[in-house]
């Protein structure tokens, strides 16, 4: 599968590992933030990267403590109306100073791209990767921002 990586097209290494399935041995995982508040020193002592996969409903907070042994989190939208991704991205930048790769996958609109990428997003998994070169032109929408 091809995402969008810091504005280029790129393979995707990364698997979700839901809460029934066993954490294998290798490979890049992401698995959920009760799976990893739960279990991260199994998730931690494998080989591979580690990440874990917010929802709408979970709250950031809960990874400060072990937010710096986390190569990727991916922000999961449920619908392109639920903002509260937005907000969650925004947080770990900022608040919680998370410097590695924010993922939006879900229902988002390849039309939210540029405000996603304005609160911090780097990464996108189009559920649609027909439209990677459309999301790409997306990220030029505007030139100029009000806001810093």
């Amino acid at each position: 599968m091809q995402i969008i990586k810091d504005k280029q097209i790129s393979t995707n290494d990364w698997i979700y590992v839901d809460n029934e399935t066993e954490i294998g041995v290798e490979g890049n995982i992401t698995v959920s933030l009760d799976r990893w508040k739960n279990h991260h020193q199994q998730c931690l002592n494998r080989t591979g990267k580690i990440g874990v996969r917010l929802t709408s409903t979970d709250n950031v907070n809960d990874l400060s403590d072990t937010l710096i042994s986390l190569d990727l989190i991916e922000l999961n939208f449920p619908g392109f109306g639920d903002g509260r991704i937005f907000s969650q991205a925004r947080l770990l930048r900022t608040r919680l100073g998370y410097q590695g790769e924010i993922r939006a996958t879900g229902h988002f609109l390849v039309d939210q791209i540029f405000y996603l990428m304005r609160v911090g997003v780097n990464a996108f998994q189009l559920e649609n990767e027909q439209q990677l070169p459309l999301a790409l032109s997306c990220m030029n929408d505007f030139s100029v921002t009000y806001q810093p």
